[in-house]
């Protein structure tokens, strides 16, 4: 029997926007999209690129990839209980991160000084940009590179800001936000994936991968820091260092709840049976930290699926009928785990000379790039180059091969092209 989308899906959500032929008609066309991405250069290369903490750190911390694949696994059993397609939400799960640069959010930060002049950088913009045009496996009749060539549910799904740079929202400060999901010359295919969209709404599989994302993300930062010896346990429970968490959220993510709503929830967090509140390297320690991970990936999901669910029903969900709810309590726990990862990592090394140089590694290779392109990029990124029609899309073709690159292999190239780091 061939296969028959579920009643969440309309016929439309299956199309590529290259038309294809299914080899095997008793397998779905989200299946086929997800080992699609499984089996991609980019999502390997995730294995070598900054989570938070540089992979060469140590042998305990997440890389992009792993990152991924647990997201993946939290996405899935969300969607699961949800009752929408698992296939397009783990695919979306895969592939949110594949535009992230070398060296993680440091790297990209880089890329969007350099790229400033080409319409900037954006690490879900240039997820797109891999999905639909870098990543080698499909193309048109007239010889162009379509990428994965992956249905329209599944590409939906991936759009975690299915916005142009000028059309981003307007923070509270008046001010828009950094984030978007398309550059100017990728519209062509962003249309067409957004096909009957509502405009700047994001369908229930991308997010249910939004929050995947967030829950592993806060969870398991602060999980990577209390086994790194980077988070101060005792300091936590102070009302100074309870304080300082909570400025650092409104610092950094300003998320919607006020101050006082972090610090309850952060009470909330630090009163769970569950909480570790010391830590000292043995098995049973790190046995305690993982039954914590797990029960928190537990306590955000639940409500999450028990909100929706007293919303909308417990039949089948799927696409633009139903809305992902999230408790304004499990928002605020999770912005305050990412308040304490940020405290206690990722702002204090924002200053140290490793990352300086990061960026110093990733801003000097565009620029090389553009001095001798035809001795350093590699031939798909020339043939991209030598084809680009203007200054900003050359430059644009740099960022995408600089974009491409891992951390090690990014240290290599500047080595080899320019001179060591200190």
């Amino acid at each position: 029997m061939s296969w028959q989308p579920p009643l969440t899906h309309d016929v439309s959500d299956v199309d590529r926007w290259v038309p294809e032929v299914a080899k095997n008609p008793r397998r779905s066309p989200f299946e086929r999209d997800r080992a699609r991405i499984v089996h991609s250069s980019a999502l390997r290369r995730l294995g070598a690129k900054t989570q938070v903490l540089a992979p060469s750190t140590d042998d305990f911390v997440r890389t992009r990839l792993t990152h991924s694949l647990e997201v993946a696994q939290v996405g899935r059993e969300l969607a699961k209980q949800l009752g929408c397609d698992p296939d397009v939400v783990d695919t979306a799960c895969l592939a949110h991160d594949l535009g992230h640069p070398p060296f993680g959010h440091n790297g990209e930060a880089a890329l969007a000084e350099v790229a400033e002049d080409a319409g900037g950088f954006e690490g879900n913009a240039q997820t797109l940009r891999i999905l639909t045009r870098l990543e080698p496996k499909i193309f048109r009749s007239d010889g162009r590179c379509v990428g994965l060539n992956l249905t329209r549910a599944s590409l939906d799904a991936s759009a975690k800001y299915p916005w142009r740079r000028i059309d981003a929202p307007r923070r509270k400060d008046g001010r828009r936000s950094r984030k978007f999901g398309v550059y100017e010359d990728d519209l062509a295919v962003f249309s067409w994936l957004r096909e009957g969209a509502p405009e700047g709404a994001s369908c229930l599989e991308a997010q249910v991968m939004d929050l995947a994302d967030d829950v592993a993300y806060c969870v398991h930062d602060v999980e990577d820091a209390v086994v790194g010896w980077r988070i101060d346990l005792e300091d936590l429970t102070t009302l100074a260092g309870q304080q300082r968490v909570v400025d650092q959220v409104r610092d950094w993510y300003d998320p919607a709840e006020s101050d006082d709503e972090l610090g309850a929830a952060l009470q909330r967090l630090l009163g769970l049976r569950d909480w570790v509140n010391s830590y000292d390297g043995t098995r049973a320690d790190l046995a305690r930290v993982k039954d914590m991970t797990s029960q928190l990936i537990g306590r955000f999901s639940g409500a999450a699926v028990d909100a929706t669910r007293a919303v909308h029903g417990n039949g089948e969900l799927g696409r633009y009928d139903a809305r992902l709810e999230v408790p304004a309590g499990t928002r605020a726990e999770i912005a305050v785990l990412k308040g304490i990862a940020a405290l206690y990592v990722m702002a204090p090394r924002e200053n140290e000379p490793v990352y300086r140089n990061q960026r110093r590694v990733v801003r000097d290779l565009v620029h090389v790039i553009l001095e001798r392109p035809e001795a350093v990029l590699e031939p798909a990124f020339l043939t991209d180059y030598r084809e680009a029609a203007d200054d900003a899309a050359r430059l644009r073709v740099a960022v995408d091969q600089v974009a491409s690159l891992t951390d090690l292999s990014a240290l290599a190239w500047h080595a080899r092209l320019i001179r060591p780091v200190g």
